[in-house]
Order: C-alpha cells, then sequence, then structure tokens
C-alpha cells in the first residue's frame, strides 16, 4: 500500500514538473458575489495572481443554486474537462452532498483539489451570562433542555443547528428538546444574542474576534481538535473541556471529473507551494479563515470521511440522507 501511494506521488510530481500552467483560468463561485463562496474564489485569486504560478489573471464567476448544487451539477455534466477551472466548495457544500441535495452525483464525481483555509464553530455567550464555562451550559442543559435558548445563523439541518444539535447530544439531552431559533445570518444572530433574544449562539470563530475585544460575548468553547492560533490561543476547545464536539468549516476546491491527470498534478503541485508561503498566510488572515492545508489524495480522503460522517448524523437527527 505504501509502495503504490509512493509510485502515485512519484508520478504526481514527475507530471506536475513538466506541465505548463493553464492558459486561462477561472474560478466558479457556487453563490451571488460576496459571501464565503466568493471569499474562497479570491484567496485563490490573490494567492495565484500574488505568488506568480499564473501568467494571466484569474476570472471569477458566479454560478448560485443549492449552496454548491448547481455548480456541481454543471462541471460534471457540462464542463467535465476544463483544465483551468476550478470550483468553491465548503462544509456546507459537503453536508448537502451527503444528504442528497446535490441530485444524482455523489462525492466521487468529482477531483477533489486543496484547501484554502478554514473556519470553526464557537459556542458563544454574552459576556454577562451566567454560562462560566462549557461545563456551565451542559449542566443548564442536562437540567432543563428548555432553559437555554441557542439561535444561529441557519434553518433546522443546517451546519449552525448541527453545532447547536451536536452541543446537546453532548449535554445528554434529545436535540428535539433543544431551543433553537433560525435567523437569516450570523449577524443577526450576534446582535439576537448581544440583545438577549437568545442565551447561546452557535457561531463561528472568525466572527467573534472584534466582539470580544469589545467586551460584549465570551466564548465557552471552540469546535476545534486543537487551539486555535493568535488571539484566540486563550479561549480552550470544547475537545479539551470534556466535550469531544468538532466542527470544521473547511473552504476548498475541486476541478472536473475528466480533468487531464497532468494538469490536476500541475494544479495539486501548485496549491502544495502557494499554501505554505507567506503571502498567502497574510491573505488567508485577513479573510478570517484558520490554517487548513490540505492537497490531492489527502483531501479526497479528508472529503470522503467528512461526507459519511455528515451522513450519518443527518440519520442519527432525522435528516434524509442518501
Amino acid at each position: 500500500m505504501i509502495k503504490k501511494a509512493l509510485l502515485a506521488l512519484a508520478a504526481t510530481v514527475a507530471m506536475s514538473a513538466t506541465q505548463a500552467a493553464p492558459d486561462k483560468t477561472e474560478c466558479i463561485a457556487p453563490a451571488k458575489p460576496g459571501g464565503g463562496f466568493d471569499l474562497t474564489c479570491k484567496l485563490a485569486q490573490g494567492g495565484l495572481q500574488g505568488g506568480n504560478f499564473i501568467d494571466s489573471p484569474m476570472r471569477v464567476t458566479y454560478m448560485p443554486g443549492g449552496i454548491g448544487a448547481v455548480a456541481y451539477n454543471t462541471v460534471i455534466a457540462q464542463r467535465p474537462d476544463e483544465a483551468g477551472t476550478i470550483v468553491a466548495f465548503s462544509g456546507g457544500s459537503l453536508l448537502n452532498l451527503a444528504i442528497g441535495k446535490f441530485g444524482r452525483y455523489g462525492v466521487n464525481d468529482v477531483k477533489w483539489l486543496g484547501t484554502a483555509g478554514a473556519d470553526y464553530g464557537a459556542i458563544i455567550v454574552r459576556a454577562d451570562s451566567p454560562f462560566q464555562s462549557l461545563k456551565d451550559l451542559m449542566a443548564a442543559l442536562k437540567a432543563d433542555p428548555t432553559s437555554v435558548v441557542f439561535g444561529a445563523g441557519g434553518s433546522v439541518g443546517s451546519q449552525d443547528w448541527m453545532k447547536s444539535a451536536l452541543v446537546a447530544k453532548a449535554a445528554g439531552v434529545d436535540f428535539k428538546s433543544m431551543r433553537y431559533v433560525a435567523f437569516e445570518g450570523g449577524g443577526e444572530a450576534m446582535t439576537a444574542l448581544q440583545g438577549g433574544h437568545v442565551k447561546v449562539y452557535s457561531g463561528d470563530a472568525s466572527e467573534v474576534a472584534a466582539h470580544l475585544k469589545g467586551g460584549r460575548v465570551r466564548v465557552l468553547g471552540i469546535l476545534s481538535a486543537d487551539r486555535l492560533p493568535g488571539e484566540l490561543s486563550a479561549i480552550p476547545t470544547a475537545k479539551e473541556q470534556g466535550y469531544d464536539v468538532q466542527w470544521p468549516i473547511i473552504r476548498g476546491f475541486y476541478v472536473g471529473p475528466k480533468v487531464a491527470d497532468a494538469d490536476y498534478a500541475w494544479w495539486v503541485a501548485t496549491f502544495d507551494k502557494m499554501l505554505v508561503s507567506p503571502e498567502f498566510a497574510k491573505l488567508r488572515e485577513a479573510q478570517g479563515l484558520f490554517p487548513f492545508d490540505m492537497t490531492g489524495a489527502k483531501l479526497d480522503a479528508y472529503v470522503k470521511e467528512r461526507v459519511k460522517h455528515y451522513a450519518e448524523l443527518a440519520k442519527e437527527f432525522g435528516m434524509v440522507a442518501q
């Protein structure tokens, strides 16, 4: 098995060394301008152009629909072999792929390329909340699930709802007993938290830095395997507090299923170089993302593991899964 992997790696390196960059490059953002997919494409655009990995500017185009479903189906069915086209995806894309919202295509129908970075779930309360730790929140949930109102920017079944449901599960509470209020977005949910309309906001780590500086909120736990770097390094993870709840929100790219192996190898090798460059690290930090460097076969394995995990969660929480 190891020998095969080494041979495959050697072949990839050999192909990428001789393969030239595509004449024209494009990043498809599967949404309207603005938002996470646009940010993901702009990161690739800035990193590739700034690092002189491509000769001409990368074009960003928009293909909204179904948190990536329209773009996924279009690239596979109509544009499967475009060497210069990469498509942005997110953890939300993988969740929807897992529960069958991408139609007849599955996780094996594209070539997973590389990441741009990641965000992580965060359990946030007001600065004056009686919950001083995740343990306090769990105790309150266990004593009376109806006494704790969660709020977030997504309806039942969304990523933010899943974070709340997993916290409830970790407290030994049936998610059906959990009180949850859906908002249009994270900004509305944060406003509701500060106004006292909800007690807990299951948001994202990248959102809280500015609010922490203002002393308006407190983060009870980060839903990552390890502590995050920088300003959030003092905040413990849920895992280290005894609750193994993790929710990475990755942002990355895939290419069409019929893109030539040599072209795919060029993209993988180029991302490997771009992701470790100091210039890209600055771009990523400016967009509020954290390091999460993964490409090629490693990303392919990770994506497939995540989709399987999300499908299992979907069944557990009563959502429709393939």
